[in-house]
C-alpha cells in the first residue's frame, strides 16, 4: 500500500480506515484489535473518526483498543473533526443541532476526543461542515492553540468548496492539508464544483468518504445506481476483477488529484479489496466509461 503526503511531516495510508460506523459493528475490543492490526499489516495506517460518529461512542471505542495495545498508537495516524452540535441523550440541554467554531467549542472537542481516543494528540483535526456562522480570525486562533500545546499536528476540513476552504485557508499561520469530501461513481458533485480542479491547482490531496455511496452502488436501488452498477460490472469483467468494489476503489485511485478513499468497514476482505484495486490497471476509457454511466450522458 502506498503512501501520501499530504504535508512536509505528514503521510497517510492511500486506503484510510473508516470508523463512523463503529459502534454498529458491535464487535468486541479484541475483535477490533485484530482488525486494526490486519489493517495494519495490508498498509493502512490511517483511521478516520468525529467526535459525534455513533451518538458519540466511537472514538471511545477505539481508545479502549488503543488502550489493550500501548505500541498501536505509534503505529498509525487519526483523522477526527469537530464543530457539529447533534442533540443527543448524552448532551441534555442541547435542544437544536447546530455548529459551533468558538474556541471554547473547538478547543474542549480536542480535548474530549483525546480522552475518548486516549491520546496526547492527533495527527489532524478537520472541522466537519462549513457553517453559516463562522469566525475565521477564532478558529485560526483555536488551531494555533492546539498545535503550540502539541495536542493536533495537523488541520483541515470537511465538504467544504474551493471558496470556503480558500476563505479559511487565508487566516490560518499552517496551511490547510486536506478536504474530506464525499467522491464515488456515483456522486460526482465535486468534480461539477470545481473541488477537483481546485485540488489540482493547490496541490491538495483530497480524502472520500463514502467511496461505495452507502451501499447504493452495492445494492442499486433506482436507475441511475443501475446504470453506474452496469457499467462497473462490464469493466470488472474487461479487468478480470471479482469484485465491483474494487473497480470503484481503483476509479478513484486512478485520478491524478490522488484520492484518498475512506473505506469504512469492519471486513477486512473489503479493506483488502481496496488496498489491492491500487495494482488494477484501469484504462482512460474504462475510467470515462463509469464517469459517463454517472452522468446520463456521453461527454461533450
Amino acid at each position: 500500500m502506498s503512501r501520501i503526503k499530504l504535508a512536509q511531516d505528514l503521510e497517510f495510508s492511500r486506503i484510510v480506515h473508516g470508523h463512523w460506523r463503529l459502534a454498529e459493528w458491535k464487535m468486541s475490543d479484541q475483535d477490533l484489535l485484530a482488525l486494526t492490526e490486519q489493517a495494519i499489516e495490508l498498509g493502512v495506517t490511517t483511521v478516520d473518526h468525529a467526535d459525534i460518529y455513533g451518538d458519540y461512542r466511537c472514538e471511545k471505542l477505539f481508545g479502549d483498543v488503543l488502550n489493550l495495545k500501548k505500541g498501536l498508537r505509534g503505529q498509525i495516524e487519526i483523522v477526527t473533526k469537530c464543530g457539529i452540535n447533534l442533540v443527543s441523550e448524552k448532551f441534555p440541554g442541547r435542544k437544536l443541532k447546530h455548529y459551533d467554531y468558538g474556541f471554547d467549542h473547538i478547543v474542549s472537542a480536542v480535548e474530549n476526543s483525546l480522552l475518548n481516543l486516549r491520546t496526547d494528540y492527533v495527527d489532524l483535526l478537520l472541522l466537519h461542515r462549513p457553517a453559516p456562522f463562522i469566525n475565521p480570525e477564532i478558529v485560526a486562533e483555536a488551531f494555533s492553540h492546539l498545535k503550540k500545546r502539541g495536542k493536533v499536528l495537523h488541520f483541515g476540513v470537511s465538504n467544504f468548496n474551493p471558496r470556503q476552504f480558500e476563505m479559511l485557508n487565508s487566516y490560518t499561520e499552517d496551511k490547510l492539508v486536506t478536504n474530506q469530501v464525499e467522491i464515488s461513481p456515483y456522486c460526482l458533485e465535486h468534480f461539477e464544483n470545481g473541488n477537483i480542479d481546485y485540488f489540482l491547482k493547490e496541490k491538495v490531496k483530497p480524502m472520500a468518504w463514502s467511496p461505495l455511496a452507502g451501499g447504493m452502488l452495492m445494492n442499486p436501488q433506482e436507475e441511475k445506481g443501475r446504470r453506474v452498477v452496469q457499467a462497473l460490472s462490464e469493466v470488472a469483467d474487461s479487468l478480470n476483477v471479482s469484485s465491483i468494489d474494487k473497480v470503484i476503489y481503483s476509479w478513484l485511485l486512478k485520478h491524478p488529484a490522488c484520492i484518498l478513499p475512506i473505506a469504512g468497514t469492519r471486513r477486512i476482505d473489503r479493506i483488502k479489496n481496496a488496498v489491492d484495486a491500487e495494482q488494477t490497471e484501469m484504462s482512460l476509457a474504462q475510467w470515462y466509461k463509469i464517469y459517463t454511466a454517472s452522468t446520463g450522458r456521453d461527454v461533450p
